[in-house]
């Protein structure tokens, strides 16, 4: 099988519960540590075989091989990428059945995030996310007074469209944003406001 590690925890001595984003659901491994096994980390996309244990209620994971990409390399590109991945665990972590969007996403995202701005991409991959959960929300109404948001659009956790003097943050482009949601393209968001949004997004899913 082939997935994403979305958690990693520590347990005693150096093993591990691990939790995988796969084709179509979210998978928990135990895996005991030993010198012979290959490193692993957050983010990383890897091959491996489950094995049930009558001694544990977890399968054990065995035969792992990394399945790296070529930004491996980069730190800056790594870090951005495991805030962005360690987001789906606390967002999807308690359900059973996820089907393939996530991890399909999550391998689109990988392929591209060597050649392009990874914070756009994490942005663009977000909208796409709230849609396919019917949680993209396209009419400009304030979340917090409803009333229809004419100029000087803000975005918050999840975002929640809201008046600047509402929320008391930096305002997003009109026709940034439109295009944002309407093509999940960041190519009319500065880079200044891609900030903004990427701080919005490391909030929560």
């Amino acid at each position: 099988m082939q997935g994403f590690i979305i958690k990693l925890s520590r347990v005693r001595d150096e093993d591990m519960i691990i939790t995988i984003i796969s084709e179509d659901c979210l998978t928990t491994l135990y895996r005991f540590y030993g010198a012979r096994h290959s490193p692993i980390n957050l983010g990383f996309k890897i091959d491996y075989e489950s094995e049930i244990s009558l001694k544990s209620s977890i399968p054990r994971m065995r035969d792992v091989i990394h399945l790296g990409f070529s930004w491996m390399g980069k730190y800056d590109r790594i870090l951005i990428w495991q805030q962005f991945i360690a987001l789906f665990y606390p967002h999807i972590g308690s359900s059973e059945e996820i089907g393939p969007f996530y991890y399909q996403l999550l391998n689109k995202c990988a392929n591209r995030w060597g050649d392009q701005n990874p914070k756009r991409l994490a942005i663009e991959a977000y909208v796409e996310l709230l849609e396919y959960e019917g949680r993209l929300h396209s009419h400009m109404n304030c979340f917090f007074c409803n009333e229809l948001i004419e100029n000087n659009i803000s975005l918050i956790r999840a975002f929640l469209p809201a008046h600047t003097e509402c929320s008391h943050t930096l305002s997003i482009n009109e026709k940034g944003l439109l295009w944002l949601y309407e093509h999940y393209s960041t190519l009319f968001l500065s880079d200044h406001e891609i900030e903004r949004l990427w701080y919005v997004l490391c909030e929560g899913l």
